[in-house]
């Protein structure tokens, strides 16, 4: 029973996505109203999921059998899958029911929601793979879904532009994730999960390990692919929303969270890949941080924010706090979801998204979002005691005393796999 639910969490969205598309593309109600039952319903069934206790399932049928590759269709349920479906499909179905009001105006009202489910079911594939050709076909469709959303409005050429920016940047990135796909091929014989983390997979270290980090550094925005997230704010304020907190770029950090055990073993051979990782998010937290001081766009705020959060994770990751680093992942998410919907709220309102000129004094007119924006900020700053201060301070506290240029080859004590 398990497995067939682990299949229709993953199947709902791509049902809603297809449906909406040949269906009812034309009814804005009857559109909004599958999509938003699809992601809800795969939201329930992660619970009932998680809810049953800690049993592993692992489903998978054969796909593609040729002379030195086998490759299945498989899902991997485990405690790090349930916490990122429970992100994925819980942040997500609360962004499906704030854009139905949201975008109840749009004439492309339908073709949206469409483009959304497919976002979602992209983003599960990820989460479930078992496998780096199942993660790879994933990872791009996630990429053309968050073509189709960027640039949404593909009437203004700025929405337009943007789109194809966060699509070109991100091939860099994918490119050189494949590359580290065929090296580990080429190694081993296999691209499952499992087979590698047996064999503890050293061929991961050195410049295998690079190229597939490279993909993850594309998707999560870090130093010097992170130029194509504060663009892609040119689609709606929902598409931001779930783009930051919930899909594409949390999908390198879980990436690499979910190879670690691999990545870890295997770098520690030449040791200076590991801290590659630790310093690219070291630079990208401080930069982005300092970047967002200088933006008018309140989006644009709110988008540095998270590459610089995402540069948190990184930095996590290299050091061997996995437990902190996704932790936080799972923390930021919802308090990000909260900013970017508030900062929606705020600029229906208006009718724009220039702090500068049109925002000041809204308090008394918006109450409600005024008390949840400053919660939401609050947690971002890492205020005891919401819960940007518990992941936060984990992390500071693990980074504390290691040599991000130069580590001691051994994992501080929260280094686990069992989050």
């Amino acid at each position: 029973k398990m497995e067939f639910a682990a299949w229709l969490i993953l199947l709902l969205p791509l049902i809603s996505a297809v449906t909406i598309g040949i269906g009812a593309f034309r009814s804005k109600p009857i559109s909004a109203g599958i999509s938003i039952a699809a992601v809800v319903g795969s939201f329930i069934l992660t619970i009932v999921m998680v809810a049953t206790g800690d049993a592993n399932i692992h489903p998978k049928v054969s796909w593609l059998a040729i002379e030195g590759l086998s490759v299945d269709i498989g899902l991997q349920i485990d405690k790090l899958s349930k916490l990122m479906l429970c992100v994925v499909t819980g942040v997500g179905s609360l962004i499906h029911i704030f854009s139905r009001g949201y975008m109840k105006e749009d004439r492309d009202f339908s073709r949206y929601f469409a483009f959304l489910s497919l976002f979602i079911f992209s983003m599960l594939g990820i989460v479930l793979a078992d496998n780096f050709v199942m993660m790879f076909i994933f990872w791009e469709l996630v990429g053309v879904s968050s073509y189709l959303l960027i640039g949404f409005w593909f009437e203004k050429p700025s929405a337009a532009d943007a789109a194809k920016k966060a699509f070109m940047t991100n091939r860099v990135g994918d490119f050189g994730f494949l590359l580290g796909i065929l090296m580990v091929w080429a190694a081993f014989g296999s691209v499952s999960f499992d087979v590698l983390e047996k064999e503890k997979a050293t061929a991961l270290c050195g410049l295998a390990g690079f190229l597939i980090f490279c993909g993850a550094m594309g998707k999560s925005a870090q130093f010097i692919l992170h130029t194509w997230l504060p663009d892609a704010m040119a689609g709606p304020t929902p598409v931001s929303a779930l783009i930051h907190a919930a899909t594409m770029v949390v999908a390198g950090i879980y990436m690499v969270a979910r190879l670690f055990p691999v990545f870890w073993e295997g770098m520690q051979i030449e040791g200076s890949s590991i801290n590659f990782l630790a310093t690219v998010g070291a630079v990208t937290l401080v930069g982005a941080g300092l970047l967002a001081f200088v933006q008018d766009d309140i989006k644009k705020v709110l988008a540095y924010s998270t590459v610089s959060q995402l540069g948190y994770m990184a930095m996590a990751l290299g050091v061997g706090a996995w437990t902190a680093a996704v932790f936080h992942l799972f923390t930021h998410a919802f308090f990000k979801a909260n900013l970017f919907l508030g900062s929606g709220s705020v600029a229906h309102a208006v009718h724009s998204f220039d702090m500068k000129k049109d925002m000041g004094g809204m308090r008394k007119f918006m109450p409600k979002t005024y008390v949840t924006f400053v919660i939401g900020s609050l947690a971002l700053a890492g205020l005891f005691p919401l819960a940007g201060f518990w992941s936060k301070d984990e992390i500071l506290v693990n980074t504390g005393g290691w040599g991000i240029l130069g580590g001691s080859g051994s994992a501080p004590g929260s280094y686990t796999f069992h989050f």
